[in-house]
């Protein structure tokens, strides 16, 4: 199907339920007066709400299912300023969960949420129930999801978060469960906001500014429309000022490794460079007996460097406190509206526009380019020749008179826009809907276009070819950088850059009534039908893999999906509901897929009430996954010890990065789950309500690249590989040309392999009292404890992650902490409204089942664990946020996040930050901020 003719189908369905109004308002007279009395209607309308898990309109809140709902109100005392924030505190929000500052990620700039952690690709994020179009990167090259930056903050008007599987409902991808963004119906008046604030220790210096203005009441009126704008700027925080251990990759001093760039043994260089006499014995060059390194630049090491001498001379940098970023620079803002129109008693219809913009700019921590290089070329044995390509003696070998190569570390400072990279994503996003009735019958019929694009623009990556083009001819001078010229880098290390899209256009009719009565109500019965096409192109941004440290990855495919669902809902008795709801999907790339759900509620008193649900569920292939795309990425690899004995524990066995070639199977299918629920609301109170409940998630068919730890055994075993994997060796170890060389890059297509299983309970206190002298007191407890979080591989063998870094090669290496919560307490007297928070996270052992036995970071010399116990402890922070209205008009605004200054512990293992977690303990690395700002109301 064309965007089109599928555009143009939109349309006209769209217009089907107003025809259909036409022909009512034309019908006799007696059938008119069938129809409830205007005011009963608007009654009914008023008290029964669409709540996210069930397609049917109810007064009660409290479904079989556990929904949490976070009001604006709660979002505005959190302190958070934008959605991204706000979802990801959730308790429920676990491994696989992506933040912002994973700059170094496939989907650099965006942020996305995960519950019971599994994964951003089952978790389904909707906008109004819509589905909305995934961010253009996927996640680690396979995972697509919704980038949470992308939804206008200042428009929402509460979030509910469906705890349970969904795919009955909202087909694909609604595994872990739903995180529905209710945007505003209607607004009139002018508000506007404006908010500074900046940390304690430097950098991250914010301001953000909105106007929201509305008119018309659309029952007085007949009409409603608003206008929302809204802009944040976010400065970075760099490394450098923050103090150890988040500013440098030397943690020496407490008992780890020192891999500052610049020292020889772990194939790294400063921008000063060191050089080793080498020669050349039987094409390969090897280094010199009895030989010393020496730096390169003949005034030695310079600013921000450190001459060491041990076999030799050479310059150390501390490049993270050069080029390191806790945060990056981010600028987010856009312009979104609605305009509502009620066209008779019976019939709304609006019209919702959105763009949203935001923008990425980061550098690499790593710092410039390196000539010591694994991907997508090996340079780790790059020698300079003692004779250029025109017969001269290389200026650049300091050997060359004796006929000698020169072995060469050196990091490239002065390319242009070195290390940078700006990613900006653009979303333009346009629903329509008409809501009538017929008869008894409530109908509802919405299109969505939904388009996002993003600019990617990298800098500073070398071209592999001009390299070796300008090792041979000395176009590059590598002993005095200063002298080359814009022309010589610019054609070295060009800027690179791509544009990738996703579409979604979907259009949805849906449809409810009341059947007959039972006696506890009357049967409710909800229907739709919905068709969209989706559509992904990200191409290569680093075509024929020309530039050394950057990626493969490329995903382009797109699909057609129509679905049926059906909900019953049966108040079999006054204390017991039954609801059962099924779907039917077809996607044109892999079939068919049916998906059940059956759930019940009994309350037996107001006290109390019991609640379940059973259900199935399915994920679809992502283009990543099935399309024509492939991805390579890369994790922190650690060889073993007998490898490592073999090579003298020298550098070529150190720590280094190792590539993950996924390749795309159009042969996958679905991953399936089955889940179910059962817990407890409890209200013996009537300002007190707690909610208990207990998940159980289990997935089959999961997909997963074939497993790299498998073959990477047998390849250190000297096994044959397993099935369709590849392993592709590095250049042999100069110092070891005879043993075995170190993997390089480990190649396996996407299969349905695994299965796994995760089981927890989620704990909800809710509380309000007026304690006296005008003060009350607003108390929200939501906990998440994870019993189980395992992957039970093809062989039989299951990894356990809860508690755990693992799994460690899934979206940072964040892990899966086995409790998350947040405790807000609110303080109201007059004008005043006083929060505070506390967030909590808990410790994680520091090993990955998915990576192998052992401790993640050792000290590579001694064994020794860094930590001693292996184990990153857990995170708590304080937030706390103040209102004060000054009159019905002005209203000042203050917070202070992270109030205690409370570090993020130690974790040297993670990869995407340095020696920090940046998913759970951001916080705990930008310590203390303040915030403040003002309101204004017209």
């Amino acid at each position: 199907m064309t965007r089109n003719k599928l555009a143009l189908s939109l349309a006209g369905l769209l217009l089907a339920p107003i025809a259909g109004t036409a022909f009512a308002q034309s019908a006799p007279a007696q059938d008119q007066t069938q129809q409830p009395a205007a005011d009963q209607t608007n009654t009914k309308q008023l008290q029964t709400i669409t709540v996210t898990g069930s397609a049917l309109p109810r007064i009660d809140t409290e479904t079989p299912s556990p929904v949490t709902v976070i009001t604006a109100q709660q979002i505005a005392r959190s302190g958070f300023t934008t959605v991204s924030d706000v979802v990801r505190s959730i308790s429920a929000d676990n491994s696989g969960s992506i933040p912002t500052s994973f700059t170094s990620g496939f989907a650099a700039g965006s942020s996305g949420v995960a519950l019971r952690g599994l994964t951003v690709n089952s978790t389904l994020v909707l906008v109004d129930g819509h589905r909305v179009a995934n961010y253009a990167l996927p996640d680690d090259g396979e995972r697509s999801f919704v980038d949470l930056n992308s939804i206008p903050m200042n428009a929402v008007e509460r979030i509910e978060v469906l705890k349970d599987g969904a795919s009955s409902l909202y087909g694909a991808d609604a595994i872990a469960g739903v995180v529905n963004i209710i945007l505003k119906k209607s607004f009139q008046g002018v508000e506007a906001s404006a908010q500074a604030g900046t940390s304690q220790h430097g950098g991250g210096f914010t301001r953000r500014v909105t106007l929201l203005a509305g008119s018309g009441d659309l029952e007085k009126d007949g009409h409603n429309a608003y206008l929302n704008i809204e802009y944040q700027q976010d400065s970075p925080i760099y490394n450098r000022d923050r103090g150890f251990p988040y500013n440098t990759n030397d943690l020496s001093r407490i008992g780890g490794n020192n891999q500052l760039p610049g020292q020889p043994g772990i194939n790294s260089g400063s921008v000063y460079g060191s050089v080793f006499p080498g020669q050349m014995i039987n094409g390969v060059v090897t280094p010199v007996t009895g030989g010393q390194y020496q730096v390169l630049n003949p005034n030695g090491c310079g600013p921000r460097s450190t001459l060491v001498n041990n076999g030799g001379q050479y310059c150390t940098q501390n490049f993270i406190t050069q080029y390191g970023e806790i945060e990056p620079e981010v600028k987010r803002g856009g312009i979104s509206g609605r305009f509502t129109v009620k066209l008779d008693e019976n019939t709304t219809a609006y019209l919702d526009a959105s763009y949203f913009q935001t923008e990425t700019l980061s550098t690499n921590a790593a710092g410039p380019a390196q000539i010591q290089s694994g991907f997508q070329h090996n340079t780790n044995g790059i020698a300079l020749p003692p004779t250029l390509a025109n017969g001269q003696l290389n200026p650049n070998d300091p050997y060359a008179s004796a006929g000698q190569y020169a072995l060469i570390n050196y990091a490239f400072g002065d390319l242009p826009s070195q290390g940078q990279f700006d990613d900006t994503n653009h979303n333009v996003r346009l629903t329509g809907d008409v809501a009538t009735t017929a008869g008894d019958w409530h109908l509802d019929t919405s299109v969505v276009l939904n388009h996002t694009w993003l600019d990617i623009h990298n800098f500073g990556f070398v071209n592999y070819d001009q390299l070796m083009s300008d090792v041979s001819t000395g176009a590059y001078n590598f002993v005095n950088p200063s002298t080359n010229s814009a022309s010589v880098l610019s054609a070295l290390a060009p800027r690179l850059a791509s544009q990738a899209t996703t579409d979604l256009d979907s259009i949805d009719f849906r449809a409810d009534r009341e059947l007959w009565d039972l006696p506890g109500g009357s049967l409710g019965l909800a229907t739709g039908v919905d068709i969209r096409h989706e559509a992904q192109n990200a191409p290569q941004l680093n075509p024929g893999g020309l530039y050394q440290g950057l990626g493969l990855a490329q995903t382009i495919g797109s699909r057609n999906v129509s679905g049926a669902y059906v909900e019953f809902d049966a108040p079999v008795l006054q204390s017991l509901e039954i609801d059962a709801s099924g779907r039917f999907d077809h996607y044109s790339d892999f079939g068919n897929n049916f998906a059940p759900k059956v759930g019940f509620k009994w309350q037996p008193n107001e006290m109390i009430a019991v609640r379940g649900t059973f259900s199935k569920g399915f994920r679809a292939p992502s283009f990543a996954e099935d399309g024509s795309s492939e991805a390579e990425g890369f994790i922190g690899f650690n060889p073993p010890q007998s490898f490592a004995n073999a090579h003298g524990n020298n550098g070529y066995v150190q720590p280094y990065t190792l590539g993950v070639l996924s390749l795309a199977n159009p042969n996958i299918k679905p991953e399936k789950s089955t889940s179910f629920t059962f817990g407890t609301v409890f209200q013996p109170l009537h300002n007190l309500s707690l909610s208990l409940d207990y998940y159980q998630i289990k997935k089959t068919d999961v997909i997963v690249q074939a497993d790299p730890a498998s073959a990477l055994a047998a390849y250190f075993a000297g096994q044959p590989l397993p099935a369709g994997t590849q392993v592709i060796a590095d250049i042999p170890d100069p110092q070891y040309p005879n043993a075995q060389a170190r993997p390089l890059i480990v190649e396996a297509p996407y299969m349905n392999a695994n299965s796994l299983l995760t089981k927890g309970v989620d704990l909800e206190i809710k509380y309000d009292q007026d304690i006296g002298y005008g003060v009350h007191w607003n108390s929200d407890l939501n906990t998440t404890d994870i019993f189980t979080w395992k992957q039970t591989l093809p062989n039989g063998t299951v990894e356990q992650f809860v508690g755990t870094n693992g799994p460690y090669e899934t979206s940072s290496g964040a892990g899966t902490p086995r409790v998350r919560g947040s405790w807000a307490n609110s303080f109201t007297y007059g004008p005043t409204t006083i929060t505070g928070t506390f967030y909590y996270t808990s410790g994680e052992k520091m090993s990955a089942a998915d990576v192998g036995p052992g401790c993640l970071y050792t000290n590579t010399v001694t064994g020794a664990a860094l930590p001693s116990s292996c184990y990153i402890s857990s995170f708590l922070d304080f937030d706390l946020t103040g209102n004060y209205d000054i009159n019905k008009h002005v209203a000042v605004t203050a917070s202070i996040m992270n109030v205690f200054g409370r570090k993020a512990p130690i974790d040297p293992a993670n990869y995407a930050a340095v020696n920090y977690n940046p998913t759970y303990d951001m916080a705990g690395v930008i310590g203390r901020f303040f915030n403040v700002g003002v309101k204004v109301k017209f």
